[in-house]
């Protein structure tokens, strides 16, 4: 449970705002929502098993071809750069096969026996591929044994975690982890079943929200009305305020309110679907889907990113290892340093909202007085930043070795820890505390669709700008520009900024 379900519980204001300070705070702890950073992951381990596959059948090459000699030839006794190149295509095929199959979509794919169909139709695809790709560059000294052994231990390898990975997601939703969250647009009897069977069914990966109700429509008795979150009329409102992935239409309506909906899901890209039978025009191209046993037709689906976050994760990976391993004898420096200059733990330790609505613990070295918090209140006349934001010049609360931490970053360096456990990212907008996200407007909850960051937009840009429209403003413009060229330019931006000195 996390924002979504306080605002579902009616945690929230009539003006819109959050008010995390309501959530438990065990509930607040857990994730929500899969989406692309799952598929990332889906991606990077299905590359990790064409790795074993390529090396279980190098070894069975060599173990069983070599007694061929007089059919195939001597074998090489390890992979030749070659070889590896044509590997790297079969890899790169396989992942571009499954994508189109939909092997990493954030919704289940039905039975296990269909995805491990879909699994072995990607290998031989991808098989396909490599064959022709041999073709086309004259691959004469390429093993055509070697291949044949690749594509049979890929369908092995990758049919084998695929199992496994299902098992475990199915776990993790039997656990509120990683679920979609649903919105079913509708109120009549076939809505109430559809969000009651959502309810009862954990393992189809979803999260129901609540029902959201068109003028003029009947509301049927079973649903109480706390389970309406409100009017279509005000349907980005609350897709904003519940973090929704997906509208499930389960209601015949005008093709105009339909229409509606469906430009304001392109506009916030998420998923609609509609239960089959309504809207043939819509759906006249669309496969035949199945949410557990409703038959259901896509009408939009939202944009994938799984290939660049694949990207972003191994980057932030690798950086923030190698980070704490280069910066290890700075950070027990630092430790030691925080101890003896004043009373107080050697790490500041907050909850931060992160990645839609997900409360995480981010560790920072102490840089202020050990009763900060509590003398805060006292220095609110003092706030040079307007809106939700708290800064002033001249903090009487920072320590003397603080205030040369916060001028070089060094007290940022622990959340590393936090990007190494995808808690953060190394760019994307700053993680904010619950007393400012209770103030947040609808627009500002924008900001809380992408990881936070270490460093980011507003960061390198405006700093030092007091202004809090600003900084929603260019956390927003990161969100929606977001690519791997930008994270790249604010990286050496931020490494200029840092070392000038410009922290405070």
């Amino acid at each position: 449970m996390a924002t979504t379900e306080y605002i579902r519980n009616g945690n929230t204001g009539s003006d819109g705002r959050a008010r995390v300070s309501q959530l438990p705070s065990a509930a607040r702890r857990s994730g929500i929502g899969p989406g692309a950073a799952t598929a990332a992951l889906m991606i990077t381990n299905d590359l990790l098993m064409i790795m074993v596959a390529f090396a279980v059948s190098v070894m069975l090459r060599m173990a069983v071809a070599s007694r061929l000699v007089w059919v195939v030839g001597r074998p090489n006794a390890w992979a030749t750069p070659a070889e590896l190149a044509y590997f790297g295509w079969f890899a790169a095929a396989y992942v571009l096969v499954a994508r189109r199959y939909g092997l990493y979509s954030a919704t289940p794919l039905g039975r296990s026996s269909h995805e491990l169909r879909l699994v072995i139709q990607g290998c031989l695809t991808a098989g396909l591929l490599l064959c022709g790709a041999l073709f086309l560059f004259h691959g004469v000294m390429i093993s055509r044994v070697l291949v044949l052994l690749l594509v049979m231990s890929a369908m092995v390898t990758l049919g084998v975690r695929r199992v496994w990975w299902r098992y475990s997601r199915l776990r993790h939703y039997q656990q509120g982890l990683e679920l979609r969250n649903v919105m079913v647009v509708g109120t009549n009897q076939l809505s109430c079943v559809l969000g009651r069977y959502m309810d009862d069914h954990r393992q189809l990966g979803c999260r129901f929200v609540g029902f959201v109700s068109v003028p003029g429509a009947a509301v049927r008795g079973e649903i109480e009305p706390g389970e309406i979150l409100g009017s279509v009329e005000k349907l980005r409102q609350l897709i904003r305020q519940n973090f929704v992935d997906e509208l499930v239409i389960g209601e015949f309506f005008p093709i105009g309110y339909v229409i509606r909906i469906l430009e304001e899901a392109r506009e916030l890209d998420i998923d609609v679907r509609a239960v089959a039978g309504y809207y043939s025009e819509l759906t006249a191209m669309a496969p035949l889907e199945y949410l557990g046993i409703f038959p259901v037709a896509a009408l939009h689906r939202r944009r994938s990113q799984a290939v660049g976050l694949f990207c972003k994760r191994i980057v932030d990976m690798l950086l923030s290892l190698a980070a704490l391993i280069a910066a290890a004898p700075v950070m027990a420096a630092v430790a030691l340093a925080v101890k003896l200059d004043s009373p107080g733990p050697v790490f500041y330790v907050s909850e931060r909202i992160g990645r839609r609505g997900r409360v995480f613990r981010c560790f920072k070295f102490r840089t202020m007085v050990k009763n900060a918090e509590s003398l805060k209140q006292d220095l609110a006349a003092f706030n040079e930043r307007d809106g939700v934001l708290f800064k002033m010049s001249h903090d009487p609360r920072i320590t003397r070795l603080g205030a040369f931490l916060r001028k070089y970053s060094l007290d940022e360096l622990p959340q590393f820890l936090n990007v190494l456990r995808g808690e953060m990212s190394i760019v994307g907008p700053r993680p904010p505390i619950a007393s400012e996200v209770e103030k947040y407007q609808l627009e500002h909850f924008r900001r809380l669709e992408v990881l936070p960051g270490l460093t980011g937009l507003w960061q390198v840009e405006a700093r030092h700008d007091p202004s809090f429209a600003k900084y929603i403003e260019l956390d927003t413009a990161y969100v929606e520009n977001w690519s791997i060229g930008l994270d790249l330019r604010i990286l050496v931006r931020t490494a200029n900024v840092v070392l000038k000195g410009t922290g405070t």
